[in-house]
C-alpha cells in the first residue's frame, strides 16, 4: 500500500501548532575580526594564542559561517594554522 510522506504521521500543517514555534528573527551577519581591525598587522603563524581562536575543540579549522570571516581572511587563517602545524607550534588534533 502505497502512502504519503507528508501524511504519516500527520499532516505537514499540524506541526505549526507546537508549542516550540519558530521565532521569525533575524540574526545580525556577522563581520570578519580582521576587516573590523583597522590597526591588525596580518596573520601570523607564529600567533597561536590567536589561531586557536578559529580551531574547534577536535582541532578542526572552523568554516566562515561560524567564524564570521571574509573569504580573504579565511584563507589566510587557513595557510597560517596549516603552517604552525607543519613546524609543530599547533597540534593536529587535540585529545
Amino acid at each position: 500500500m502505497a502512502y504519503n510522506k507528508n501524511d504519516r504521521n500527520g499532516n505537514r500543517d499540524d506541526k505549526g501548532d507546537s508549542p516550540m514555534k519558530r521565532r521569525n528573527t533575524r540574526r545580525r551577519k556577522k563581520v570578519c575580526a580582521f576587516c573590523a581591525d583597522k590597526n591588525h598587522t596580518g596573520i601570523d603563524y607564529k600567533d597561536v594564542n590567536k589561531l586557536k581562536r578559529y580551531v574547534s575543540e577536535r582541532g578542526k579549522i572552523l568554516p566562515r559561517r561560524i567564524t564570521g570571516n571574509c573569504a580573504k581572511h579565511q584563507r589566510a587563517l587557513t595557510v597560517a594554522i596549516k603552517r604552525a602545524r607543519h613546524i609543530a607550534l599547533m597540534p593536529y588534533t587535540l585529545d
